[in-house]
């Protein structure tokens, strides 16, 4: 098959994570509403919004649409992006010295077929200070990441014990799954 694949994604994250795994790729932008059905099991969110994500691109010809949506997960209840710094350390504050769970849908979406996956990883915080909160919110702002953290940013850095899973679902692109799928698809 010869389609060109298309990272339908504003991520910097993903971009850069296919960018190092070697794939070649386009980047095509299409704003898409994030809402889902208040009854929709929480662990089937982020692969129904990846989902929405790629059908939102109608005029597919000769391209393969890769989408992502990627949740945080803390006691069956979903943290979003923040969008105050209050909102980020009542989040961060709720997941310090906790178990929580990163779920990352992926589509690919061409004119024949669709492939819908997802990969969880488990990620351990150690308790955080305020004055941690306080300095990581200060410092790099993570208003754009779901659980008001990167775990490639400092935060990620001193305040996760473990993981267990892969590091790069918690970026935000399970590209161990990704790569597999794509090759399946002889899309690489």
């Amino acid at each position: 098959m010869n389609s060109k694949l298309v990272l339908a994604s504003n991520s910097p994250r993903r971009k850069q994570i296919l960018e190092e795994a070697g794939i070649s790729f386009t980047v095509r932008i299409k704003d898409t509403p994030e809402n889902y059905p208040a009854d929709l099991d929480t662990s089937q969110v982020p692969s129904y919004l990846a989902r929405l994500k790629a059908k939102a691109f109608s005029e597919i010809r000769d391209e393969t649409f890769i989408t992502a949506d990627t949740i945080v997960l803390l006691d069956g209840m979903i943290l979003g992006k923040p969008s105050t710094f209050d909102e980020a350390f009542s989040m961060l504050k709720s997941l310090s010295g906790k178990k929580h769970q990163v779920i990352t849908g992926v589509c690919l979406l061409n004119k024949n077929t669709e492939t819908i996956f997802s990969d969880t990883t488990d990620v351990y915080f150690r308790n955080l200070s305020d004055a941690e909160i306080n300095f990581y919110l200060e410092h790099y702002k993570p208003y754009d990441k779901a659980g008001a953290y990167g775990i490639q940013e400092w935060l990620g850095m001193v305040g996760i014990e473990k993981i267990s899973g892969s590091y790069y679902n918690v970026m935000g692109l399970p590209i161990h799954k990704l790569h597999a799928e794509l090759k399946k698809l002889s899309l690489i």
